[in-house]
């Protein structure tokens, strides 16, 4: 299978960077402290801003105790780089977009990209929407949209890669195609679905597009 792209649009965590050890530790002392099942949260938490998932599990606290935790969450995660490893397959898959448009969507504020990017040794894209950009956290798709204005490309021409179920929906809602990466992603319908980017070449055409190939 392959789709053809002008741009692409890459979310961080999940899809390039495997933070899953770092966030689990958060989330599971959050969990414990607003006395909530730490399993169920986790199913939850992955692809949004902080004090979005918090409102979804907790719809009546007030939202400037959610944004407080959000920074307390923010502050811990950036200097707790423990765990934090590239997926498989994201240096040579960065590498071979190096001179392709590309932009970084992701849920992530500007200190947290950085410093999880140069943890797993990744580049970090020239064009990035992080958390402080957006008024709308992920299902909303205003940050895959301000990316694809950004690189100077109508989001039909665009290719989102996500690993979770409110990144999956935000690229779908700014009609975008999407490509699902690991686990997560396979229960949500992305128009492609692969392992890990090992399982993914880009081919650069003459007219300025790129192919992307999947395998098995």
């Amino acid at each position: 299978m392959s789709l053809t792209a002008r741009a692409l649009l890459l979310d961080m965590d999940g899809t390039l960077v495997n933070s899953d050890a770092v966030v689990e530790r958060y989330w599971r002392i959050w969990a414990a402290e607003q006395g909530l099942d730490p399993e169920q949260v986790l199913e939850v938490v992955h692809g949004r801003q902080a004090h979005a998932t918090m409102a979804v599990l907790l719809p009546d606290r007030p939202i400037e105790r959610n944004l407080a935790d959000n920074r307390w969450m923010l502050e811990r995660e950036t200097a707790d780089l423990d765990g934090v490893v590239p997926v498989p397959g994201a240096p040579a898959f960065m590498a071979a977009l190096a001179a392709l448009p590309h932009a970084l969507v992701t849920s992530a504020d500007e200190a947290l990209a950085r410093a999880r990017m140069g943890a797993a040794g990744l580049p970090m894209p020239e064009v990035r929407v992080t958390a402080e950009r957006v008024g709308a956290s992920k299902p909303d798709p205003e940050g895959f949209l301000k990316g694809a204005a950004e690189l100077g490309f109508a989001p039909a021409d665009c290719v989102v890669f996500e690993d979770s179920e409110a990144g999956i929906t935000a690229g779908r809602a700014a009609g975008m195609r999407v490509v699902g990466i690991g686990p997560r992603a396979g229960a949500h319908a992305p128009d492609a679905h692969v392992r890990d980017l090992e399982q993914v070449r880009i081919e650069a055409l003459p007219d300025g597009t790129m192919r992307l190939h999947f395998s098995d």
